[in-house]
């Protein structure tokens, strides 16, 4: 039997992408996940989710990753209608990892509150017919899942370094990370829109850029007057 984890890293995230990424491998296999010892990505270090990645491949049939842009997940966070947001943006990346591995099992680690309800909108995706498990913290419960939440990790933490030597270092991209806020402010402060790279929807960009733009309002007011 061929078993696939999917999970995602950089949901949460105010910069970069959302990555989606699948892992296949034998049933047989499960245990060599374990002795690899793959957990939850978030409880490793960078440098340990590295090594873990490249033995991770050597144990899977196959991986797969599907990258979400800012502008992807802007459009879907933006959309009047319910059926079109996040979780069902996301839903629909996990159906297409599932239908490029063509497994008899896949495992995913459900966004939302109702697994069920995610598991059926992955399956409504699917071109064929594939058993889907549907489960919170699910890269806690099964190695494989575990194993494709640190391929997902790796691979957007490549993209964010990436972006941060190309535009400066916003940090973890986090709104819990002092650093990415201050480089919020300040592209909102010198900018009428954010650059590409920055998922103008989220809640602490738009509060970013409502005060930038009320402030120079303000400093414009005040300008006319002197």
């Amino acid at each position: 039997m061929r078993i696939l984890g999917v999970d995602e890293a950089g949901r949460g995230c105010v910069m970069g992408p959302l990555v989606v990424a699948g892992v296949l491998i034998h049933e047989n296999c499960q245990s060599k996940l374990m002795k690899l010892g793959v957990k939850d990505s978030k409880l490793l270090s960078p440098l340990r989710r590295q090594e873990l990645a490249k033995e991770i491949r050597q144990v899977a049939i196959r991986t797969h990753l599907v990258r979400l842009s800012p502008a992807e997940i802007d459009k879907a966070v933006r959309c009047t209608q319910k059926l079109h947001k996040l979780n069902r943006l996301e839903a629909r990346a996990m159906a297409k990892v599932i239908e490029a591995l063509h497994p008899d099992v896949a495992i995913v680690d459900a966004s939302d509150v109702l697994p069920d309800r995610y598991r059926q909108h992955i399956v409504e995706c699917l071109p064929f017919p594939v058993q889907v498990i549907s489960e919170h913290k699910a890269d806690k419960k099964y190695p494989v899942v575990s194993a494709a939440s640190i391929i997902a990790k790796v691979e957007r933490d490549r993209i964010v370094e990436e972006l941060r030597a190309k535009y400066g270092d916003f940090g973890s991209g986090y709104m819990s990370d002092a650093k990415t806020v201050i480089f919020l402010e300040t592209l909102a402060n010198s900018n009428s829109e954010y650059p590409d790279y920055v998922r103008s929807s989220w809640k602490p960009a738009r509060l970013a850029m409502t005060k930038a733009t009320l402030k120079q309002t303000l400093l414009s007011e005040a300008a006319s007057k002197i």
